[in-house]
């Protein structure tokens, strides 16, 4: 049996268990040299250097130190770097590929539960849960039997922004749906949009045409306030704009001013800044529906991304190529 490389750990220590519960745990031990109980917050701890001048495979996650040139220097054995998580833009520096350090990530895994939040979010907007449950809690009572008009999931247009890892993967959870799709996407042509399914359109036109929007673009400097106070006028009365992407994509002051008018309605996964201050008026609007950032991996979904980590793992030990590598050329174009 060859030997097993060297791992370590480097995530917010308190996150090892969710995201390797036991069993998981178990099964990557079986595969690489594991301390579990040495966790790498500083890459310059003295303790953490004794095992990261050995160390050939680095199991990362949130709260992972920088891979700056001295955390390399440090580990001069390392060939592989296995996130168990989503984005590796926040620890990751352009010289871990220099090096020819393989980097795999479980975004894909981290996509599933944020899209489907989406899901979930564009069919309830589609029926005005959020405005008739505050109507409710007014009122204490409805008519009963009475159709409601204006709302109904029956042929309603989606808008998507952004065909990622995300937006295609709710683009093919809203495919069951009697729902019009659309994609706005500077990177995506005609043919690439008739292979997903949905219409391929301008950013504003499909503001202008879309009941619901949901936001899946990459947080860059030419994405700051992509959606601003002139885009947000673009759409009709009664849309209702999601962000689970970063919130820095949403001019929220613009939002805000759209919001006091009743006019639209937004539901926000993330905001900017993060959190809010707690003066905020979204916490306050009628139109405003805010969570704490939990439409990617929490609770029970985490052991998800620790699980492609391990399936990751078996990969590398049977001398077989990485499934879910990183490239870096798209790194830069990714939330």
């Amino acid at each position: 049996m060859p030997e097993r490389p060297q791992a370590l750990l480097a995530m917010t220590a308190q996150n090892v268990p969710h995201v390797f519960p036991p069993d998981l745990l178990a099964r990557l031990r079986e595969h690489v040299e594991l301390d579990p109980a040495l966790v790498a917050h500083d890459f310059a701890d003295p303790r953490v250097r004794e095992t990261l001048v050995r160390t050939e495979v680095l199991i990362t996650g949130w709260g992972c130190p920088r891979l700056d040139t001295a955390a390399l220097d440090a580990a001069p054995k390392l060939r592989a770097v296995l996130h168990a998580a989503g984005s590796v833009k926040g620890f990751t520096t352009p010289e871990v590929w220099r090096r020819g350090i393989a980097v795999s990530s479980a975004a894909a895994a981290n996509a599933l539960p944020v899209a489907e939040y989406a899901l979930a979010m564009i069919l309830l907007a589609g029926k005005d849960v959020f405005g008739f449950r505050d109507e409710l809690r007014t009122r204490r009572t409805f008519p009963y039997g009475a159709v409601i008009p204006g709302i109904g999931n029956h042929g309603r247009r989606v808008g998507i922004v952004g065909a990622s890892r995300i937006g295609r993967r709710l683009i093919e959870l809203l495919r069951p749906h009697d729902l019009r799709v659309a994609l706005a996407d500077p990177y995506v042509d005609e043919a690439g949009a008739a292979r997903l399914g949905v219409s391929l359109l301008s950013l504003d036109d499909l503001l202008r045409t879309s009941d619901v929007v949901s936001l899946h673009a990459p947080q860059t400097p030419e994405t700051r306030h992509l959606i601003d106070a002139r885009r947000l006028a673009l759409m009709p009365s009664g849309s209702v704009l999601v962000n689970t992407a970063r919130g820095s994509l949403v001019d929220h002051d613009a939002l805000i001013a759209e919001l006091r008018t009743g006019r639209l309605s937004a539901v926000l996964d993330v905001t900017d800044p993060e959190p809010l201050p707690a003066d905020s008026p979204l916490f306050g609007l009628p139109g405003a529906f805010v969570t704490p950032h939990l439409a990617g991996s929490q609770g029970n979904e985490v052991a998800r991304l620790g699980r492609t980590v391990v399936e990751e793992a078996e990969r590398l030990s049977a001398g077989g190529d990485l499934l879910h590598t990183v490239d870096q050329t798209e790194l830069e174009r990714s939330a």
